[in-house]
Order: structure tokens, then C-alpha cells, then sequence
């Protein structure tokens, strides 16, 4: 204590902070016993730069920063690449050259003798030399050693590990094979029989919209039962130890979005996390000029790291995602998108979720919704479907111990096995879906999280149905990939994981596709009363279509009308009447999916932020 006080003294002499800071720093470290100059850095006080020069002056060390490149022109590259970059990034140190056996490293934590282990043991070096050095300082020097390695991992590393479990390859060849020879016996049997050719395709369609119908009727009233909170409770995060909690890392993809920026800066500030043990990192794609440029102005606290994204294909959030985990230091990680804003408490719910449930439990999933939920038409149903989705069907999953296919944000993950499943696949445009399913294919389960993220609504159509028809694609990738060994995944998760599968990812896109066909054949009987249809709904069929007609669709507005309970934005019930207009919409973007699908499978189309009118008091 009686050093950090020594330094802090000496940055209030020299009017580098204020007595207030320094007491509110002395403050913090009383509760986390983190260091002073960490604490004061990562709130904003004092930039890093300045700090460690004065570290470096009050303990009579070399400060590399300012010539940085110089120790890398005489750095052995090899020396580092004997460790794991994970292990560098997360200990902070940065082993530079051995000679006669003395070992010249690099690290901001002079004192740690758990780096003086690591490094004897792998070197085994007669004399340790220290220099002092920033995080970014390391964060440089293992980009430079490490750069075509961690790329590597993070386009190739799934499909090098486990080639079944990527979608670089979108068709297997069986997959071809089957589909072709399925589409070739449909067109015979159309020549040979059309009208029961016809019949049999409509009973397919049906029984297929009938069995989601009723399934997701049934994760909706298991949903309904269960209320936000009963995840954690306020007492089990209250009961906390500051001092205890781990480092916790969040990964924020950003491309092109410099708008958003302020808004992100103070939301992650927001959160009510010790500022030391934040480690936030923001991914830069290296084209995005804009967006870098906009946030240096920003002059964020030292906690926040920008991580630059070599330009490379697939040029994807996912492939940002798995380059910047291996710079993650955290014990916990988790993934926020450019425009959220999660609950204070949201972090330590997290962590208290950790500690309470089983091991097997390897990500818990935080709900999603809208802050600009009344700004028009397309946002209040926007709202309405995420309410219906996060509210009701992923807690009913989650209730029945189904697979749960994750959302693209604010999903939470001990880092360590998040880098054990592969991270994300790059390859995958809803790479969350496919890696909540993935999880559950390897023996872990998905929680759902009581906590919210606000997100921004997409408010324009074009917008909507771009990112809607991304969303349509990767689910159907994902339904591919882990169908590609239907009997080894069945054995895998089982009947019922099998089923939702088939049901909740492939039928969320096919419900969507067929949704136009049965609705134009059933406007043609309407407007010509023709008898010519009779042949193609035979008996049983007839009435599961009207089912499917009349139940299914009043199922599907009333389910909408209820998703507002349990937030209690009463004001959007009336809209769930318009439903079927929304579904429109959504049928329009998962006809697009299947095209691209074909055409350009790992086209990533970019949903615009920072347009809404609306502001959010995140306060």
C-alpha cells in the first residue's frame, strides 16, 4: 500500500491527477486490491503513456515505449513464439531475446513473480532482465510475432480441427447427392402422377408447418411460466466480493460505424464492473479508417484496447470475433455489438451464474430488446418478435434443456472453453445460432441469462430485410453443417436436441420459405372458388391445412400479443394484429437467404447503426 501512495503522491505533485482522484482511486483499490496505477489509468485519470513514465522514473527502470521499434528491430521472434500468444496477452509479459543465458523481457508488471516461473521454466535462463512496458506495448509486440499465426486460427482453425463442424464447405458431397436425387424423383413423379406428386408435397409442407406450430406453442407456455428473474437473484450478485472477481473481457466488432462510437464508450463505462479488471477490446477492421480515427478523438479510459483485423476473406464479425480472443485476458468473456447497451449489473449476474450452476453450463445467453421500440411500424414488430423470441421461446428451451441457438450478442462464456469448442465459425454468417448449437453437440448447455442488452431496432425495410435474410442464411447453414452425420449428432444430443434442430433451425427457415405458397394457394381458392384443388388435398390433409391456416396463424398473433407481459410494453398488443404483414417480410428475406445461400454463402450484409431518432437515458 505504502509504494502505491508513494505514487500516487507523485502524480498529484506534479498535477498529473487531482487529490480527489487519488482518493477515489485509494478508494477502489481498498475493495478490489488491484493496483493504483491500473485503477487510475483504466478510469480515465491519467493516460498510460504518462503513468508509466512516472513508474518507470520512481523505480529507476527502462520505459521501452518510446522506442519500442527498435527493441523489436533486435528481438528474436522465436523466443516468444515458444509460448502461446494467449498466455503473453494474458500475463502481460514479452519474452525479447536470450543471450548467455540472460533473458531480456518485457511486461507492466515488474514485481510478478508468477511470469519469473513461466519464463524459467520454459527458458530456463540464468538472469531475468526486466523492462517496463505497456499493455499495448505487448499487445504490438505479440501482433508482431504472432500476427499470420493468430489469423490463421481464426479463419482456419474449426475447419482444420474438425472439418465436419465448418461451413467453408456449404454442400457436403452426400448433401449433393441426395438433394439432387430427391429433386429428380419429384420431377418424375410430377410427369408420371402430377396431382399426387402435388398432394404428397402439400402433406410435407403441412405436417412439417404443423409440428413448428405446435412446437413453439408449446416452448411459449413453458416459457410463460417462468419469469425474467430466476437466474440469479439480487442477493447472489449483491453477495460478491469485489476484490474476488476475475478479469472479465468484452469483445466489441466494430466496421464502419464510427456514429455509435460515444454511445458505446459510455454504456461500457456504465457498467458496474471494477474498471481494472475490464478488459475491453474494440476490433478494427484494418480498412475502417473512419471508425479508428473516430474513436482515438474519443480518448477512451486505458481499459479499452483497439485490436486492428488484418484485411483478409472471410471478412465477417465471427472471423473479427476469433482474432480478438486470442488477445482476450479475461477469465470470462463475452461479445457486445457496436450499438448495445447492457444492464448495469450485467457482468457480475454473469459471473454469479458461473459460480451457481454446474460446469457443464458453458455460455448463458442475456436477453435482447429495443430502446427505440416506438419509432415506427417495423420497430414496434421488431419488438414484438424479440420480446416473443428471448422472453418466451429460448427461456421454454432452456426450461426443457434443449439446444439453444445463441444470439449475436451478449452471450457470456468462460474464455478458456469458449476457446476449447473453437470459437466461432467465420465461415457462418449467425455464427451464434451455430455455436450454441455446436456446444450442445459436445455435452455443454446454454443458460439463459435474467439481464437485458438494449439494442437499436432496424427501422427501414431494405435495412430489415438484408439483416433478416442473413439471419435466414446462417440458420440454414447451421442446419446443414449438423446434419451432415444425422445419426452421430442424434447420438449426440439426443431425440429431443435432435428434433429441435430439425424443427427450431431448419423449420424457422422453411415455415418462412413455404409461408407465400400456402398463402397464394389458398388466396387462389378464395378469389376463384375452383374445385381443381380438391385433388391435392386429400382427406386428413384438408383439415390440417385449414388447421395450419386458421389455428396456426391466429397461434402466431396471439403468441406475439402476450410476448409484451412480461416487460409490460402494453402499448404494442394492438400491433400484434399486423403480424401477418411482418411475416411477409420475413418470408421475402428467407427466399433471398436460399438464393445467396447458392450464391455467395459467406456474404456478410452489413445492418446500419446509429440511424434512430430516438435517445436512451443509459444512465
Amino acid at each position: 500500500m505504502k509504494h502505491y501512495q508513494r505514487l500516487g503522491e507523485l502524480l498529484v505533485s506534479r498535477g498529473l491527477i487531482t487529490e480527489e482522484q487519488l482518493t477515489a482511486g485509494l478508494e477502489q483499490q481498498r475493495s478490489t486490491g488491484s493496483p493504483l496505477g491500473e485503477i487510475l489509468a483504466s478510469r480515465g485519470y491519467v493516460g498510460r503513456l504518462t503513468l508509466y513514465k512516472v513508474l518507470s522514473e520512481q523505480l529507476g527502470v527502462e520505459y521501452v515505449s518510446g522506442n519500442l521499434r527498435e527493441f523489436m528491430e533486435m528481438g528474436d521472434r522465436r523466443i516468444a513464439q515458444k509460448f502461446s500468444p494467449s498466455l503473453l496477452n494474458k500475463k502481460l509479459f514479452f519474452p525479447l531475446k536470450q543471450e548467455n543465458g540472460e533473458l531480456l523481457l518485457l511486461t507492466p508488471h515488474l514485481q510478478d513473480s508468477e511470469i519469473d516461473a513461466i519464463a524459467k521454466k520454459v527458458l530456463r535462463p540464468t538472469l531475468i532482465k526486466k523492462l517496463l512496458a505497456t499493455e499495448l506495448d505487448i499487445i504490438m509486440l505479440v501482433e508482431w510475432s504472432f500476427k499470420e499465426n493468430i489469423l490463421e486460427e481464426a479463419v482456419s482453425g474449426l475447419f482444420y480441427r474438425s472439418p465436419a463442424e465448418s461451413s467453408v464447405t456449404v454442400f457436403t458431397p452426400l448433401q449433393v447427392l441426395a438433394g439432387f436425387s430427391a429433386l429428380a424423383l419429384f420431377l418424375y413423379w410430377i410427369f408420371r402422377a402430377p396431382m399426387s406428386a402435388f398432394a404428397f408435397f402439400m402433406a410435407v409442407v403441412n405436417f412439417f408447418y404443423l409440428a413448428q406450430v405446435l412446437f413453439k406453442f408449446l416452448l411459449s407456455m413453458v416459457g410463460a411460466k417462468h419469469e425474467l428473474e430466476g437466474a440469479v437473484s439480487k442477493e447472489e450478485v449483491e453477495a460478491l466480493r469485489t476484490e474476488e472477481l476475475p478479469i472479465y473481457s468484452v469483445l466489441v466488432p466494430l466496421f464502419k460505424e464510427p456514429q455509435v462510437l460515444p454511445r458505446l464508450i459510455e454504456s461500457l463505462e456504465n457498467l458496474d464492473y471494477p474498471s481494472e479488471k475490464l478488459d475491453i477490446l474494440l476490433l478494427l477492421e484494418e480498412e475502417d479508417t473512419a471508425t479508428m480515427e473516430k474513436a482515438k478523438t474519443l480518448h477512451p479510459p486505458a481499459n479499452i484496447r483497439f485490436i486492428t483485423i488484418p484485411a483478409s476473406s472471410p471478412q465477417t464479425k465471427p472471423k473479427a470475433c476469433n482474432y480478438g480472443l486470442a488477445f482476450a485476458r479475461g477469465e470470462y468473456v463475452t461479445i457486445y455489438d457496436a450499438e448495445d447497451v447492457p444492464e448495469a449489473d450485467q457482468l457480475k449476474k454473469a459471473v454469479a451464474a458461473f459460480k451457481k450452476y454446474p460446469d457443464y453450463y458453458v455460455c448463458f445467453q442475456a436477453a435482447l430488446n429495443y430502446f427505440n421500440r416506438d419509432e415506427n411500424f417495423l420497430t414496434r414488430m421488431f419488438t414484438l418478435e424479440y420480446s416473443y423470441w428471448y422472453d418466451y421461446m429460448l427461456t421454454g428451451l432452456d426450461r426443457l434443456g434443449l439446444p439453444i441457438p445463441l444470439g449475436g450478442t451478449s452471450n457470456h462464456f468462460p474464455t478458456d472453453k469458449l476457446r476449447e469448442l473453437g470459437g466461432w465459425d467465420p465461415f457462418n454468417v449467425t455464427e451464434d445460432a451455430d455455436l450454441g448449437i455446436r456446444a450442445c453437440g459436445r455435452g455443454y448447455r446454454v443458460g439463459i441469462l435474467n439481464s437485458t442488452t438494449f439494442e437499436e431496432a432496424n427501422k427501414r425495410v431494405g435495412s430489415w430485410i438484408r439483416q433478416r435474410s442473413r439471419w435466414q442464411k446462417g440458420y440454414a447453414q447451421t442446419f446443414l453443417v449438423h446434419n451432415r452425420h444425422p445419426l452421430g449428432f442424434l447420438r449426440k444430443v439426443g431425440p429431443k436436441g435432435f428434433f429441435t434442430l430439425q424443427i427450431f433451425i431448419g423449420g424457422s427457415v422453411a415455415g418462412n420459405f413455404v409461408a407465400p405458397i400456402l398463402w397464394a394457394v389458398f388466396a387462389y381458392w378464395l378469389i376463384t372458388g375452383t374445385t381443381a384443388l380438391e385433388p391435392i388435398f386429400p382427406g386428413v390433409l384438408l383439415y390440417v391445412g385449414t388447421f395450419n391456416l386458421l389455428i396456426g396463424n391466429f397461434l402466431g398473433i396471439y403468441l406475439s400479443m402476450i410476448a409484451v407481459f412480461k416487460r409490460k410494453f402494453y402499448s404494442l398488443t394492438p400491433y400484434a394484429i399486423a403480424s401477418p404483414i411482418y411475416w411477409l417480410l420475413g418470408s421475402v428475406g428467407s427466399w433471398r437467404a436460399v438464393w445467396q445461400l447458392f450464391t455467395k454463402p459467406f456474404y456478410w450484409e452489413k445492418t446500419t447503426h446509429g440511424i434512430t431518432e430516438v435517445e436512451l437515458n443509459i444512465k
